[in-house]
């Protein structure tokens, strides 16, 4: 006499419920990990730091084409921009175009180039400021004179000869400054953080 065996449906086998019930909590994990990866990140992508690739030379040697940036977002909400801070910023002619370049003036002040030397005019110089620019290789000779407003920023590029900037299309308003450099990620070699940070004894 053969023996019978007897079978269980595969519906209701109770391995397979166990192995159903796994992989619905594993994927439910995995969904929780992702909104809550997004709810942090997006917030802080919008409101605190977002990339920047750069692009172009006129920044060189402190930035160069394709170095890999973090921009800070926030500092400039809690305190007012600074002189020689580094700043990425929608460029006034074109707000779908952002650039990066160094502040030189403030809001209120004076700016004079003649012969590639900058002096700034303002209420704590009123016989003016000029500027150290030892962190320059390559200037060039342009004279400007600009008078700044309220709530305005006069920025050039490191690499005088090479960049479009206040000299050229005035100056920048406090709205369209995206924020400054903070951390510089690739290439792996020259990570810095606050790199190009710069700062003049006034």
């Amino acid at each position: 006499m053969k023996e019978e065996k007897e079978l269980t449906s595969p519906s209701t086998s109770p391995n397979l419920d166990e192995e159903k019930k796994s992989n619905w909590q594993s994927f439910w994990e995995l969904a929780r990990f992702a909104i809550i990866a997004i709810a942090i990140v997006i917030p802080i992508r919008i409101f605190i730091a977002q990339p920047f690739i750069v692009s172009g030379s006129s920044m060189d040697p402190t930035f160069e084409d394709g170095q890999y940036l973090i921009i800070d977002e926030i500092s400039y909400r809690l305190d007012d921009p600074e002189r020689d801070d580094v700043v990425v910023f929608r460029y006034p002619n074109d707000t779908q175009k952002f650039f990066i370049k160094r502040i030189i003036g403030l809001p209120n002040e004076t700016v004079d180039i003649k012969n590639n030397v900058i002096t700034i005019t303002n209420k704590n110089h009123p016989n003016g400021l000029k500027l150290d620019q030892s962190y320059i290789e390559n200037n060039t000779n342009s004279n400007t004179h600009f008078e700044l407003k309220d709530g305005e920023y006069f920025v050039m590029g490191d690499n005088r000869s090479a960049s479009s900037d206040s000299r050229y299309w005035g100056a920048v308003p406090k709205k369209l400054l995206i924020g400054k450099v903070f951390l510089r990620l690739l290439p792996i070699n020259k990570i810095d953080i606050l790199p190009g940070d710069y700062k003049q004894v006034e």
